[in-house]
C-alpha cells in the first residue's frame, strides 16, 4: 500500500564511488549478464536486459550487511509518515547517481524459501517459463526472500513483489529482531530502506499449456531493516518500506516506473490464469 510519494530526483554519487551499483558483469561487453554489486563485488544476479528471459535476482555471494556498522536513526525506528528528504539524503551517498523516484509504502511481509509453498520462483514463474532448459530446473534464488504485494496490471500483466535481505536472516542477532517485535506487538510501525528496481518480462512467444502475461516485478534490496522484516514477518504486522526506485537500472522503462504509485494503491489481487 502506497503512504506516500516524493518527486522523482537525481540521486547517488559517482559509480565508481558507489557502495552500490548495478551493471554488467563484463564491462567491456555491455549485454554480459546484469548484476548487482556491492563494494564492486558482483552480489546477485539480476534479470537479463533482453526482458524475455525469467526474472531473476539470485545471490552470487555469502553476503554482506551494509548498515552493521551505522546507527539506527531514530526516525526508522519510530517509523515514517512521509518519504522523508534527510532519511533519503542520508541513504543516498551509497547509492549510484542516477533519477530515483522514492516511494513510502505499508507492506505486510511473508517470508519465503526457495521451492516452498509460496516460492515464485517455482510457481508463477514455472507456470509463464517452464523449466529452465540449460539446467533442467526452475530458477533458484539461492536466498530466503519475502513476499509483499501482488496486484493486476490488465489481463496480459501483472505485478509481483518482493523484498531481498542482502545478508541471510539466520545472521541477524535474534534479540534484535525481538526488539522490533515488541514495538510492532506495541502499536509501532518501523521502517526500513531499500535499494528498488522494476523489471518487466515475458516469454517472446507462449508455449502450448504456458500461462503468458508480462511479470512487473518490483525488488527491493534491502539498505537497512533486515531485523524488522522478519520480526514483521513472525507477528504478522505490517512495516513501511522507504523504497528508492532506481529508474535508471529498471528493464520496465521510466513510463512504467512512473505507474508504479498508482498501481501499488490498488487492492491486491492473485494472478488468475486465462481459462
Amino acid at each position: 500500500m502506497l503512504i506516500s510519494t516524493a518527486p522523482q530526483r537525481r540521486l547517488g554519487v559517482p559509480h565508481d564511488e558507489a557502495t552500490l551499483r548495478i551493471g554488467p558483469i563484463d564491462p567491456e561487453t555491455p549485454t554480459s549478464s546484469r548484476q548487482l554489486f556491492i563494494e564492486g563485488t558482483p552480489s546477485f544476479e539480476l534479470s537479463y536486459w533482453c526482458g524475455t528471459c525469467p526474472f531473476l535476482f539470485e545471490r552470487k555471494t555469502i553476503g554482506y550487511n551494509i548498515s552493521a556498522e551505522r546507527e539506527p536513526l531514530l526516525s526508522l525506528e519510530v517509523g515514517l509518515d512521509l518519504a522523508d528528504d534527510e532519511v533519503i539524503t542520508t541513504f543516498a551517498r551509497l547509492l549510484p547517481e542516477g533519477e530515483y523516484l522514492p516511494l513510502l509504502i505499508e507492506v505486510a511481509p511473508e517470508s519465503v524459501a526457495p521451492y516452498d509453498d509460496r516460492d515464485y520462483f517455482t510457481r508463477e514463474q514455472l507456470a509463464t517459463w517452464g523449466i529452465d532448459r540449460a539446467w533442467g530446473l526452475p530458477q533458484n534464488p539461492l536466498t530466503p526472500y519475502y513476499r509483499t504485494f501482488e496486484t493486476e496490471v490488465g489481463p496480459d500483466a501483472h505485478l509481483f513483489e518482493f523484498v531481498v535481505p542482502m545478508v541471510p536472516p539466520t545472521w541477524n542477532d535474534q534479540k534484535r529482531v525481538q526488539h522490533y517485535a515488541d514495538l510492532l506487538d506495541a502499536g509501532t510501525t518501523p521502517t526500513a530502506v531499500s535499494l528498488s528496481i522494476l523489471d518487466r518480462q515475458a516469454p517472446a512467444v507462449s508455449e502450448p499449456g504456458a500461462d503468458w502475461y508480462e511479470h512487473w516485478a518490483v525488488t527491493h534490496f534491502l539498505l537497512d531493516g533486515h531485523h524488522k522484516f522478519e520480526a514483521a514477518a513472525r507477528v504478522g504486522a505490517p512495516l513501511r518500506l522507504l523504497a528508492l526506485v532506481n529508474i535508471d537500472e529498471s528493464l520496465a522503462g521510466a513510463e512504467a516506473v512512473a505507474a508504479l504509485p498508482d498501481l501499488l494503491r490498488r487492492a491486491p489481487s492473485k494472478r488468475r490464469p486465462k481459462e
